[in-house]
């Protein structure tokens, strides 16, 4: 094992965040396209550890569940009826091979913007000072409600407090009364050599404030043995800041979005307006691509080099191909391909791929479609469960009737089709390649190479049949006048009269 490789990471997550207020588990509450629970696993993973435990106990199906589709090697690990992040860890350390040796990091489920980056420095630090414990610690101009650092005059660290013990020394007006006022916190994030926490975490009690078995009790043991305790102070804040309500969640989650969008204008990415902008984790952006204002590009969305994206546009798990332009559109799981054009205006459904130089225009709206390179559905067009070939063109008004109110059917429109508008097709149905559909057409079966398909009646106009039928209407007023009219000679002008 490496230096940088943790033996272990173990991912506290059993608390039931009341505060959250809802039937979700806090972990699995959702910023920039992970839960807080996937953002903690991603930075484990990243620090590259040989064993992966999640202590699990509130909602312990959901979250394990979650946990096996997020990272299959990960352990689940449950926590009983002993509170305490002190339980929790003995837990997970007890679903580990008995004779771990080595590092073992213990991270919190609801800390969503600790990067992995931090955890190999974490690891690297705590390996090479020989210490027993290293914790990260973060200096808060207001510490108030969270767990003190206390140092000796060494500067290595001698316990750390909880908030409500500190209360009670000042309260006393002890020798440790001070320790209120300390500004250093105490991150809940730890490297351990694993003996010594193995062996702590046997004798922590549960005699505090709280009644329950603290984590940070072993700090004290390990001094207690004189081994040597440290700390990683982080000058990043955010990366220490955990989730207890909806206020932390949309603050944290405002910042990963603020660091994810400069990270991908250093990448060479325009940005027009970063306040507008959200662009989730599992994002990835090509150079010289802009997104306009507006815009959100969620879930696993890919976007190509040299790309418009925007104003006002929703991209979810969509692939977006070099040089395309995509504006003023909802798209989920759909593939637009190079120099093609979207929008304003569309909504591309699953299983939508527009090819090369392609088009869907304003008000078209697509699902499970195939449209080829160079097509066009440019207006007002509903394309459901369709194949469109290369250079087809789609009239404005189009219906592919896909729907029969029992099953779905498939439409095929050939190579350089042209397709009316305002024509509809009853799947399923055949257009073959090279072939036209009449304006206004209402389609039922296969329309051969070469062929025009007309299927509508022919134009039969009534006389008087307004007066009979809407008499005393605007409409039958508007009529008569205008019969008049064409019924009586037209004044002349004064130089053709007499």
């Amino acid at each position: 094992m490496t230096s940088h490789h943790p033996a272990a990471v173990i991912v506290l997550a059993a608390g039931e965040g009341t505060r959250m207020k809802s039937t979700t588990p806090k972990v699995l509450h959702r910023i920039g396209g992970r839960s807080l629970l996937g953002h903690a696993l991603h930075a484990a993973r990243q620090a590259s550890p040989e064993h992966l435990a999640v202590v699990v106990r509130h909602e312990r199906d959901r979250v394990a569940e979650h946990v096996a589709a997020l990272d299959p090697g990960a352990v689940v690990a449950d926590q009983d009826e002993v509170k305490g992040t002190g339980r929790a860890c003995e837990c997970g350390l007890d679903a580990l091979p008995a004779d771990l040796e080595g590092t073992v990091l213990v991270t919190m489920g609801d800390v969503p913007l600790l990067t992995g980056r931090t955890l190999v420095e974490l690891t690297e630090r705590h390996e090479a000072s020989g210490a027993a414990v290293t914790v990260i610690t973060a200096e808060l101009d207001d510490a108030k409600s969270y767990g003190r650092v206390v140092r000796d005059e060494r500067g290595d660290v001698v316990a750390i407090m909880e908030h409500k013990d500190a209360l009670a020394h000042r309260a006393a007006g002890d020798d440790l009364a001070h320790v209120v006022d300390v500004r250093e916190i105490n991150s809940g994030i730890y490297a351990f050599d694993a003996a010594v926490l193995r062996a702590a975490l046997g004798e922590v009690g549960t005699d505090n404030a709280q009644g329950e078995k603290y984590l940070t009790d072993v700090i004290g043991i390990a001094r207690r043995d004189g081994r040597t305790v440290r700390a990683h102070l982080v000058e990043d804040l955010w990366q220490t800041e955990g989730v207890n309500d909806r206020v932390q969640l949309a603050a944290l989650g405002k910042e990963l979005n603020r660091r994810t969008v400069e990270h991908w204008m250093r990448e060479g990415v325009t940005v027009v307006d970063p306040d507008t902008t959200w662009i989730d984790a599992e994002v990835t952006i090509g150079r010289d691509t802009v997104v306009r204002p507006g815009t959100q590009l969620l879930g696993a969305t890919t976007v190509g080099e040299g790309v418009v994206i925007g104003p006002d546009t929703t991209l979810t798990d969509t692939e977006v191909r070099d040089g395309a332009s995509v504006v003023r559109t909802q798209a989920e799981a759909a593939v637009i391909g190079e120099r093609a054009t979207v929008g304003p205006f569309s909504y591309l459904r699953p299983g939508t791929v527009l090819g090369a130089a392609g088009k869907i225009g304003g008000f078209v709206e697509t699902k499970n479609a195939r449209i080829g390179d160079g097509a066009k559905v440019p207006h007002l067009t509903y394309c459901g469960d369709a194949t469109i070939g290369e250079g087809a063109n789609i009239g404005a008004g189009t219906i592919f009737a896909n729907y029969d109110g029992v099953a779905k059917h498939h439409t095929t429109v050939g190579r350089h089709s042209f397709v009316g508008s305002d024509s509809v097709l009853v799947a399923p149905v055949e257009i073959a390649d090279g072939a036209y559909v009449a304006a206004g057409s209402t389609i039922e079966g296969r329309v051969g190479p070469g062929q025009i398909a007309v299927a509508r009646g022919r134009q039969r106009n009534v006389d008087g049949w307004v007066a009979r039928r809407r008499p005393g209407t605007r409409t039958a007023a508007a009529a008569e006048e205008a019969l008049a009219q064409r019924h009586t000679p037209p004044t002349p002008s004064p130089e053709e009269r007499p």
